[in-house]
């Protein structure tokens, strides 16, 4: 909305400075940082009166969970999707169909979250709807968001796959780039949903990635950097960043609320909603393998469950005491902090590491 005033900078050259991305990305930061700050008591206390009992905590998890985090609301990403969306709003750029798509697929991933969360919450389960069926409607929605981006690219780029450290290793996927975009997007919303188990155990990595797919926006979306850093330009994919600035703010604002002990969880509406949006945004800037490694923490988490259920299926016996991963640290004796710090601090290095890519060809 804001970016609209740059139509007057002719006359009021100050508004010339909503031209710049890194301006409005630092705009939709501190937006959507305050506005959690602001709503986010109130957010909290409905939820806490319409929800009465909170999530449903398993039986079989960890025993610390039934004693501390029993009857604390859940759905707290209605407290962050609501930043990101008014700060993204505010501050994106109006006219550009990456931010609308990434946004879609946001909110479609919200919403089969929101209603697997309802479901725990009014039957006291921690089972919501059919897998099956959750699956199958985010494929939908990501199907249809491949689509939109592959249509957007300049052909036969938009179908390609692109791998780092390489200047020009560059594979035409053709139709099948619908498939594996949608199981890129599908994958990223499912593995941050398998890590949020801790308190604050899954917000912030979701922010270093976020940070560091902001910066990729940026520099895909910029044909200088762009050929500077030998990485290929993605038209318009630069407006992106200001979409990662908002959730990082809102992030941040949801952290005040989420840290140890946590006020609200973040749900599935939250943790399904900021995996697809990273997934869409890795899929938008060419950068899907690259999202392995900057989110390298939420493969892990995924891949342990994988590994836990073939393996009990096959063999009958389990590889970690406890699947996801991070409970599995549980029981060998880490304290709830000590896994989440741990983790945070594997989550920069890896992005450090999947930053390298830029410039490492």
């Amino acid at each position: 909305m804001l970016y609209y005033l740059t139509e007057f900078s002719d006359k009021i050259s100050v508004f010339n400075v909503f031209r710049y991305i890194t301006f409005r990305t630092g705009g939709a930061v501190v937006t959507a940082l305050v506005f959690v700050f602001l709503f986010g008591p109130s957010i909290i206390n409905l939820l806490r009166l319409l929800q009465g009992k909170g999530q449903p905590i398993r039986s079989d998890g960890p025993a610390s969970h039934l004693a501390n985090k029993i009857g604390t609301p859940t759905m707290g990403g209605l407290m962050i999707l609501s930043g990101l969306v008014v700060s993204t709003l505010l501050w994106a750029n109006p006219l550009n169909p990456y931010v609308w798509t990434v946004l879609g697929v946001t909110l479609g991933f919200a919403a089969v979250g929101f209603y697997d969360d309802y479901l725990k919450v009014s039957r006291q389960s921690h089972n919501g709807f059919s897998a099956r069926t959750r699956l199958a409607i985010e494929a939908v929605i990501a199907i249809a968001a491949c689509l939109v981006i592959a249509t957007l690219g300049r052909a036969p780029f938009a179908t390609s796959l692109v791998f780092p450290f390489f200047k020009e290793l560059v594979v035409d996927l053709g139709w099948f780039f619908l498939a594996f975009s949608a199981f890129i997007i599908v994958g990223a919303g499912n593995a941050v949903n398998l890590t949020d188990g801790l308190d604050g155990l899954a917000i912030v990595p979701v922010m270093i990635a976020a940070a560091s797919f902001g910066m990729i926006s940026y520099l895909s979306g910029n044909v200088v950097f762009a050929d500077y850093l030998q990485i290929h330009f993605v038209a318009g994919a630069g407006e992106l960043a200001v979409l990662c600035g908002a959730v990082i703010g809102a992030g941040l604002g949801f952290l005040w609320f989420n840290a140890p002990p946590a006020s609200i969880f973040m749900g599935d509406t939250g943790s399904l909603a900021l995996g697809g949006l990273l997934g869409a945004v890795a899929v938008a800037t060419k950068h899907e393998i690259v999202l392995a490694v900057i989110g390298g923490l939420f493969v892990l988490e995924a891949v342990s469950v994988i590994v836990q259920v073939v393996s009990f299926k096959l063999t009958g016996k389990r590889v970690f005491k406890m699947a996801p991963i991070h409970h599995h640290f549980e029981q060998l004796g880490w304290t709830e902090p000590q896994i989440v710090i741990r983790f945070w601090i594997v989550s920069v290095v890896l992005a450090l590491a999947g930053l390298s890519t830029l410039k490492l060809r």
